[in-house]
């Protein structure tokens, strides 16, 4: 027979539970909504998707105060403390996606004002997978069921697979001179929108395993120290620094690149460096402002003149430092003169 303290509780962990998928399906509903802006080209819906964000405003703070109560009132232990400890972390993510279901009416809005209207249909593919991502974590926290949260996280890949199908597509567009660039920026910040959704939906399973089973699965990223190197185009210099960067094996330490004005990948940089022994081939050229949360990065490392002036503004912990090569894919001359131009920025 139970006692009026464990029936307390059960209530208490089952109302927080339904707080938790009441503001979920909330945030869903946002997502879906700021989708079919995109594919109807419904402003009067984007005015919708950010009036209402409010809302889920509102009960994150609701929540926040259930968990507080919660753990004055109940001061629970093992699996119980789990569960708030999750939940409190899992309350942030679905207020951080209501914020991108808003930044996307947002933006949206911003370019159903621009002639000629750009097409979405780029953006679809990313959304179709990231938003069931999302219903999943939720689908999974309700259930108490870390094997769908383990599935669900194992998507991941694909997305951001799609994602830089998009980058590539988009770049093509804009050197192109087929795509404005204010189009351009408007249509990037969707994608990323969208892939973070799937980054938000992964970190609430890893929360759901923790609550579950005990189980502490981290992303790798998130206690790495990271290094920006900043090119001209991305294309060669920032791509050979961050494939030597890789190459080091350093655990904790993760290296990237990003351009002002990108351009497709050096094709005898992927050469040279394959005599290396470092495989860039696959890498992907991208923009500054394509970098997610620039300010979780610790170094940024310009590696030209026009990289001084990109370094984010202050406050910023973000040590700066210029280290201004030779761009070797520049050079006109013969094969050992271009060779040796290789081998200086490589050495260097």
């Amino acid at each position: 027979m139970s006692s009026r303290f464990d029936e307390s509780l059960k209530r208490d962990v089952e109302q927080i539970r339904l707080a938790v998928i009441r503001m979920g399906t909330l945030v869903e509903g946002a997502l879906r909504a700021s989708l079919h802006t995109l594919t109807e080209n419904d402003r009067q819906l984007a005015y919708s998707v950010i009036f209402r964000d409010h809302f889920i405003d509102e009960l994150e703070m609701e929540l926040d105060r259930l968990c507080q109560e919660f753990l004055l009132r109940q001061q629970p232990a093992a699996g119980h403390l789990r569960f708030v400890y999750a939940v409190i972390k899992i309350n942030n993510e679905l207020e951080r996606v209501g914020d991108y279901a808003e930044s996307i009416a947002r933006h949206f809005l911003s370019l159903s004002s621009l002639d000629p209207q750009p097409s979405f249909q780029i953006i679809e593919e990313i959304a179709h997978q990231s938003i069931p991502m999302f219903c999943n974590a939720l689908q999974a926290f309700a259930d108490r069921d870390p094997q769908l949260a383990k599935a669900t996280m194992e998507m991941e890949e694909k997305v951001d697979n799609i994602r830089w199908v998009i980058t590539n597509q988009m770049n093509a567009l804009l050197e192109g001179c087929k795509l404005p660039s204010e189009t351009f920026q408007s249509l990037m910040i969707i994608a990323n929108r969208f892939e973070r959704v799937a980054d938000r939906a992964c970190n609430i399973c890893e929360e759901v395993l923790y609550m579950c089973t005990g189980e502490t699965i981290k992303h790798k990223d998130k206690d790495a120290f990271r290094v920006l190197f900043v090119d001209e185009h991305d294309a060669c210099r920032g791509q050979m620094a961050q494939g030597i960067g890789r190459s080091l094996g350093l655990e904790r330490f993760r290296f990237e690149s990003a351009g002002i004005s990108p351009k497709p990948l050096d094709p005898r940089a992927v050469r040279f460096m394959a005599e290396k022994g470092i495989d860039i081939s696959q890498a992907r050229t991208r923009y500054l402002n394509q970098i997610v949360n620039l300010k979780d990065y610790h170094i940024f490392v310009g590696l030209c003149k026009e990289a001084e002036e990109a370094f984010p503004p202050p406050p910023t912990k973000m040590i700066d430092v210029h280290w201004e090569i030779e761009n070797p894919s520049k050079l006109k001359g013969t094969e050992e003169e271009i060779r040796a131009a290789y081998e200086k920025t490589y050495e260097v």
